[in-house]
C-alpha cells in the first residue's frame, strides 16, 4: 500500500506523473473518496484531486474529512499537497513556490476535526508546527536541486471561498502577518495532524491578491498560471517523493500518543 500521497489542488488534477495507475474507491465513516494508485521511482504513490478530476467541487464543499480518512485507511503516512495562492507579500511573487510553515484560519462552517466527543472523545491537538518540518526540508532541497524559485516559510491565510477576498480583507490579513491567501489549506492540515500523517503544502503563487494586483482577479488567471507552471510543479513533487523515507520517524506521527520512548 502507498506510504506517500499527493493531494492535487487547482490545476493539478491528473495523475499522469504516475505509472500503472488504478482508481480505487475508499469508504470511511465520513464519506467516500476516489484515490488513484500508481508508481514512481519504485514507490507506490496515492494521488487525490482535492476538487475532483474536473474541478467540480468548490473549496467550501470539499469533504476534507473523507479525503484524509481515506488516505489514512490505505496506509499513507506522508502527504504533499499543492495549493494555488494569492500573495500579500511583495517578496513572494507570481510563479514562485512557498513551503508554508504557519496558517491563519478564516474559514467559517467547515468540519475541522475527527473528534466530536462520543466514543472518540475530545482531542486538543498541538499545532506549534502545523506543517511537517521534515517534509518542508525535503521540498526546499528539491527546489534548490532543480533550480526552482522557492521560499521556505510563510503564513497561509485560509478563507472560506469560493469568492475572492476584498482589498479591505487583504489589508487586514497583511496586518495580522499573513503572506499568502487561499481557500483549501484548512482543515486539511489540521486533519492530517489528527490522523498522525506528515503533511506539507507546496503553495504556488499565481497572482497578487485583491488591492495589490493591477486589475480584477479571475479564476481563469489562476488556472492558466498553474497550467504554465505544471511541469515545474510535477518536477518538484516527484523529486521530493523520491527523497521521502517511508521508515523515518517524525513527531507528526505521534501527535495523539506522544513521542515514542527510546
Amino acid at each position: 500500500m502507498p506510504d506517500i500521497a499527493i493531494i492535487g489542488g487547482t490545476g493539478v488534477y491528473d495523475p499522469d506523473l504516475l505509472t500503472e495507475t488504478a482508481e480505487v474507491p475508499v469508504e470511511t465513516p465520513f464519506g467516500g473518496a476516489r484515490i488513484t494508485l500508481g508508481g514512481y521511482g519504485g514507490k507506490e504513490i496515492a494521488f487525490l484531486p482535492r476538487h475532483g478530476a474536473a474541478h467540480s467541487v468548490p473549496p467550501h464543499l470539499v469533504n476534507y474529512r473523507a479525503n484524509l480518512a481515506a488516505l489514512k485507511t490505505i496506509g499513507v503516512r506522508s502527504i504533499v499537497a499543492t495549493a494555488a495562492v494569492g500573495s500579500l507579500n511583495a517578496a513572494m511573487k507570481p510563479g514562485e513556490f512557498v513551503f508554508v510553515d504557519q496558517f491563519l484560519d478564516f474559514t467559517k462552517g467547515r468540519k475541522d476535526t475527527f473528534f466530536e466527543g462520543g466514543p472518540e472523545g475530545v482531542v486538543h491537538i498541538d499545532l506549534t508546527e502545523p506543517y511537517c518540518p521534515e517534509l518542508r526540508v525535503i521540498l526546499a532541497r528539491a527546489a534548490l536541486a532543480l533550480g526552482l524559485p522557492a521560499k521556505d516559510g510563510g503564513v497561509y491565510v485560509c478563507t472560506e471561498g469560493p469568492r475572492f477576498e476584498t482589498p479591505a480583507e487583504i489589508r487586514m490579513f497583511q496586518r495580522l502577518g499573513g503572506d499568502l491567501v487561499g481557500m483549501t489549506g484548512i482543515p486539511e492540515v489540521v486533519l492530517a495532524r489528527e490522523a498522525e500523517i506528515c503533511y506539507a503544502t507546496v503553495a504556488m503563487v499565481t497572482n497578487f491578491a485583491a488591492g495589490i494586483a493591477a486589475g480584477r482577479l479571475s479564476h481563469q488567471e489562476v488556472v492558466e498560471t498553474m497550467r504554465v507552471q505544471g511541469e515545474n510543479i510535477r518536477r518538484l513533487l516527484m523529486q521530493a517523493v523520491l527523497w521521502i523515507d517511508g521508515d523515518r520517524q517524525c513527531a507528526c506521527r505521534h501527535a495523539l500518543s506522544g513521542p515514542v520512548e527510546a
